[in-house]
């Protein structure tokens, strides 16, 4: 959220541009971070009173009653809430000061490898219950282990086309003019200005789930013996109409990142200042539009790609009768963040590596 207003928002603009200034929206993400968890942190700890009013917690709820009804939380109250509040933030600040340890004395994000491990931590589970659902119940047939078979080729596709189109550019050639200083020519090679495909990354799936996911908790928390507004939120949050709207809140938000983080007039100055062009395209604004064009294009193929990503699970899921924790590897957020923050690691080890800065 700060770096999208960082972009946007001229003061905090010429806050990043000044000296010190990174600092200072650091703290203010630090500063939002606590703002949110505890807004949530209260939310959830209220919900833990009667999770049958809460849509998210559903299956929560047909576990008490199987149990004999007994209230999740014996002696709910104001106490039980200030107390879930103050244990929820505190665990927040702590990983939030840990990934930032981990930024500044490991390798990568170190936020985003918590994320990471978190993802990793369901693998195990996940993978007992495929194997429950195809090999290990009473239905079981040869059909079922095929099928399962099927099912982790079809999961290893999936990744490596992730990574495929994770990692994949349109590369634009740029020619630099021949200098002459003193006796020594400079210029006349040809380099390449990468553009990804996926330029946006993850971010509009999380704004997409964001604005949809947000409301309708706030709404089911608040009117909680209102049974329409609880129909209103799991409508949100599910079906073919949640789909819909996510698939359009995602081509949204892909323009929307590339129109605010990517520069083509800045880009089209520069390559000019320094003598570069583009064969072909004059230099200027017909290079700045060139630019915006190419990249366009590319946001419409990596806007498809997310959104069939993120519809991935719930397919498979509908599909295989898989639990939601074991489709979450075969798409959504939960793999696109996995992928990256693996590329990423990878690639910042290659540079510690012996005779990497030789290559």
């Amino acid at each position: 959220m700060l770096q999208l207003l960082t972009a946007v928002w001229p003061p905090l603009s010429k806050l990043a541009r000044e000296e010190g200034g990174r600092q200072k929206i650091t703290q203010y993400t630090r500063i939002a971070t606590i703002v949110l968890c505890v807004f949530q942190a209260t939310l959830l700890a209220q919900s833990l009173a009667d999770p049958g009013q809460n849509y998210l917690m559903a299956g929560l709820q047909d576990a008490i009653d199987r149990l004999g009804g007994r209230p999740l939380v014996p002696n709910y109250g104001l106490g039980f809430v200030i107390t879930s509040v103050i244990t929820i933030t505190a665990g927040t600040m702590l990983m939030m000061w840990l990934g930032e340890q981990i930024t500044e004395r490991g390798i990568g994000n170190g936020v985003s490898i918590l994320i990471c491990v978190n993802i990793v931590s369901d693998l195990p589970g996940a993978l007992i219950q495929v194997w429950q659902t195809f090999v290990g119940s009473d239905k079981a047939d040869p059909k079922s282990a095929f099928t399962l078979v099927l099912l982790m080729g079809f999961m290893i596709i999936v990744i490596a086309g992730v990574i495929a189109l994770t990692q994949a550019t349109r590369r634009i050639a740029i020619t630099y003019a021949k200098r002459v200083v003193g006796r020594k020519v400079y210029g006349g090679q040809t380099q390449y200005l990468p553009l990804k495909i996926n330029y946006s990354g993850v971010m509009p799936i999380i704004f997409a789930q964001a604005i949809l996911l947000f409301p309708s908790t706030i709404l089911a928390s608040i009117f909680k013996d209102v049974n329409w507004v609880q129909k209103l939120a799991l409508y949100m949050s599910s079906g073919w109409v949640y789909y819909v709207v996510s698939a359009f809140l995602i081509f949204f938000f892909s323009y929307f990142w590339v129109a605010t983080m990517f520069q083509p007039t800045q880009i089209s100055e520069d390559l000019k200042k320094s003598g570069g062009y583009v064969p072909g395209i004059r230099p200027g604004k017909p290079t700045a539009d060139f630019l915006d064009f190419t990249m366009s294009r590319l946001t419409f193929a990596g806007a498809i790609f997310l959104t069939g990503l993120y519809v991935m699970p719930g397919i498979v899921s509908s599909l295989m009768q898989i639990s939601s924790s074991a489709a979450q590897f075969f798409g959504g957020t939960s793999l696109l963040i996995l992928v990256g923050v693996v590329l990423d690691v990878m690639r910042q080890v290659e540079t510690h590596l012996p005779g990497s800065c030789i290559n």
